[in-house]
């Protein structure tokens, strides 16, 4: 996860139910945050994607690291037109100018947090923090829209040697902003990262490259589904309790 761009202005969130929510920076993220996958063909790119969207995810980011600059721009726009018929924020990877009315996400190597927020105020930026809990603090000191954290397991999609555990994501709920994990995330090991405190989950091939993409993603919100009801069915018990 490098730098990432929200498509935020008239987007709202949608989930599989219908129900429609006010969409901003300032909004509690949670969910499932899909990646695109490697692809060539501009159509097929979004076929696949639009295949998705009705699961409803959290967020999507657009990520082309071979794409030149006149491709991306197009597929940027073509993706926008399908996730704001979707009402699924989009995400733009490692290139805030393309996005500026969005919302950024930067990468460790791919800018200085503060520097962009200076030069494009109305972005909701992120900040990715790998495993390095003081970098999550300078980001939030800075004004980061939420912090990414991972790997958390090995991965094809980028070569790192930088593990993060569980223990990081509790760590780091007193930052008070969302929490992305990230890297070989599936189905099968998700759920201990958010019953850690992840609000998202960023995948690709778990999603995509699945026999069934869609049934696949909401898969991923039932985690979330499950946790949250988790999460009722305590606070119940406390209030039984006392």
């Amino acid at each position: 996860m490098d730098d990432d761009v929200v498509s935020a202005r008239q987007c709202r969130g949608i989930g599989d139910t219908g129900q429609r929510r006010p969409y901003n920076a300032a909004m509690t993220l949670r969910g499932l945050y899909l990646i695109t996958p490697d692809e060539d063909d501009s159509d097929r790119l979004l076929t696949r994607v639009a295949a998705v969207l009705p699961a409803g995810p959290a967020l999507l980011q657009y990520r082309n690291k071979r794409a030149d600059a006149v491709r991306r721009r197009d597929e940027a726009r073509a993706l926008k037109a399908l996730c704001d018929a979707a009402s699924v924020p989009l995400i733009v990877n490692d290139d805030w100018r393309l996005a500026l009315e969005i919302g950024a996400h930067l990468g460790e190597d791919d800018g200085d947090l503060a520097e962009v927020q200076r030069s494009a105020p109305r972005l909701m930026l992120g900040a990715s923090c790998y495993d390095d809990l003081a970098r999550a603090e300078t980001a939030a000191a800075a004004g980061a829209g939420y912090v990414a954290f991972g790997a958390f397991f090995r991965t094809r999609t980028k070569t790192t040697t930088r593990r993060a555990s569980p223990d990081l994501l509790r760590e780091t709920a007193r930052l008070g902003l969302p929490r992305v994990a990230i890297g070989g995330i599936t189905v099968d090991n998700a759920a201990p990262l958010i019953a850690a405190g992840a609000e998202l989950v960023a995948v690709i091939g778990a999603v995509f490259d699945a026999a069934h993409p869609l049934v696949a993603a909401r898969r991923f919100n039932a985690l979330f589904e499950a946790r949250r009801a988790g999460d009722e069915s305590d606070v119940t018990d406390g209030r039984r309790a006392s």
